[in-house]
C-alpha cells in the first residue's frame, strides 16, 4: 500500500470514527472494537455500522460471515468458471430446467447483440420477441434483466394486447408501456407468472414473497439448510427485495418453518420490530410455514442438482405445487445475518474446510481481494 493510499484509509477511518451514531464518550470504544474486528475477521467500516456491531451479542459478533472472509471462502466453494451458470438468469433457467428443480416457465430471452434464426426461445429484435410470445400464447409475464439483483429491473406484465408489430403491456400497477419501449440494449428474459399460496398471498398479494434458504453441498452430496429467513413485500410493490430495504422480513427457524423476529426494514440502522404486516395487518410473528418439512427437503435436492454452487443463496416461493426456484445467488449478501439475530460464517467455514481437503482446485481467483494475503491467511486459520 502507498503512502497516498494509507493516508486516504486513516482520513477516512478519523471521519467514521468522528461521526458514529453513539454517544460522543462511546466513540473511541466504537473505534478500537472495530480494529480489534477489522484486525481479526476483516469486518468493514461498512459491515460494523450496518449491522450495528456495537450492540451484537458475541454469538452474533463471532458467527458473523464478512465479505472479505466470505469472497475467500466463496473462491473455492462457487468457482469462477461456473459464475454464469448462477448469475445470468438465461442460464440458469436452462440449467435448472433439465435436473427436476422446479422453476417458472422461461418464454422467451431477448439479446440485442447479433441476429438468432427461427428460434423458439432466443430472440435478437422486437419482431422475433412479438413471434415467440405470440406463438405461445404468453397473456401476462415477469420480464427481468438477466444480470440485476435485489429485485432491480423486474416488470410484472398482467395483461398483454398483440399489436400488428407491437405489444402493448399492461403492468400490475396498471401502468401501460409497449413491448418496443422495454427492449433495449440490456438482455432480457420473459418467464411465466408464479402463483404463491394463499397463505403467503395474504401477508402481501401485490409481491410474490420468498423465503431465502441458505444451503451447502458437501463432498459426499449431502446437502444441509443452514439458514431460512422471510422476505416480504410492502402493498402495492411487486419484489420483496431486503437489500436495500423498504419490505418486511424475518428469521425462520430452520427446524420448525415458525416465523419469528419481524421487523419492517426501511434500510441500514432503520427497523421496527413488529408481528404484523404494516399494510395487510397479517399475522407474521409465531405463524407457522404450511408444509415447511417437504419444502425443506426438496430444497436440499436442488442444491444436490446444483453442484456448481457448494454454497448457494435460493430465493424460493412457496406455491400449491411446491418450492418454485426465483432466483439461485452464488454471491448471496449478508444482510439476512441481521434479520435471523447469528451469522453463518462456521456452517460456510466447515464446508469449506471439508472441500479443500479433497484437493479441489484452488489456482482461480474470482475476487479481488480487500485484505493482504497474509491477513486472509490468518482469519481462516483461526478457530
Amino acid at each position: 500500500m502507498g503512502l497516498t493510499s494509507k493516508l486516504s484509509t486513516i482520513v477516512h477511518r478519523f471521519n467514521w470514527f468522528l461521526y458514529y451514531p453513539v454517544l460522543p464518550r462511546k466513540r473511541l470504544s466504537v473505534f478500537f472494537d472495530y480494529i480489534e474486528l477489522h484486525n481479526r475477521k476483516g469486518i468493514t467500516r461498512e459491515e460494523y455500522y450496518d449491522f450495528e456491531f456495537e450492540k451484537q451479542s458475541k454469538e452474533f459478533r463471532e458467527s458473523f460471515l464478512g465479505l472479505n472472509e466470505q469472497r475467500l471462502y466463496l473462491d473455492l466453494l462457487n468457482p469462477i468458471k461456473y459464475y454464469s451458470l448462477a448469475r445470468n438468469k438465461f442460464m440458469a433457467h436452462k440449467m435448472l430446467e433439465n435436473t427436476g428443480v422446479r422453476k417458472s416457465e422461461l418464454y422467451c430471452y431477448y439479446q440485442p447483440v447479433g441476429n438468432v434464426y427461427d428460434s423458439d426461445e432466443i430472440a435478437g429484435n422486437l419482431s422475433d420477441v412479438c413471434r415467440i410470445l405470440k406463438k405461445k400464447n404468453v397473456k401476462e409475464c415477469v420480464i427481468k434483466t438477466t444480470e440485476s439483483s435485489h429485485g432491480d429491473n423486474v416488470w410484472v406484465i398482467k395483461s398483454m394486447e398483440y399489436l400488428e408489430q407491437d405489444v402493448m403491456m399492461t403492468r400490475f400497477d396498471d401502468v401501460q408501456l409497449k413491448l418496443s419501449d422495454v427492449l433495449k440494449n440490456d438482455a432480457l428474459i420473459f418467464e411465466s407468472v408464479v402463483r404463491q399460496t394463499a397463505q403467503f398471498a395474504g401477508f402481501n398479494a401485490s409481491s410474490v414473497n420468498t423465503v431465502r434458504f441458505m444451503t451447502t453441498l458437501w463432498p459426499d452430496g449431502s446437502a444441509r439448510v443452514i439458514a431460512t429467513w422471510f422476505k416480504v413485500g410492502r402493498a402495492g410493490k411487486c419484489v420483496d427485495n431486503a437489500g436495500s430495504g423498504g419490505n418486511v422480513d424475518a428469521a425462520i427457524d430452520v427446524e420448525t418453518g415458525m416465523i419469528y423476529n419481524v421487523v419492517e426494514f426501511d434500510g441500514w440502522r432503520k427497523t421496527k420490530e413488529i408481528d404484523c404486516h404494516p399494510d395487510s395487518g397479517s399475522q407474521l410473528n409465531g405463524v407457522v410455514i404450511e408444509n415447511w418439512q417437504a419444502v425443506k427437503e426438496e430444497v436440499k435436492k436442488f442444491q444436490q442438482a446444483f453442484p456448481y454452487c457448494k454454497a448457494a443463496g435460493w430465493d424460493i416461493a412457496i406455491t400449491d405445487e411446491g418450492p418454485v426456484v426465483i432466483e439461485v445467488n452464488d454471491f448471496w449478501d449478508r444482510t439476512g445475518q441481521y434479520f435471523i439475530r447469528h451469522g453463518w460464517r462456521n456452517e460456510i467455514r466447515e464446508c469449506y474446510k471439508a472441500w479443500k481437503q479433497t484437493g479441489i482446485d484452488t489456482t482461480v481467483y474470482r475476487f479481488q481481494r480487500n485484505l493482504t494475503a497474509r491477513h486472509l491467511t490468518r482469519i481462516v486459520k483461526k478457530d
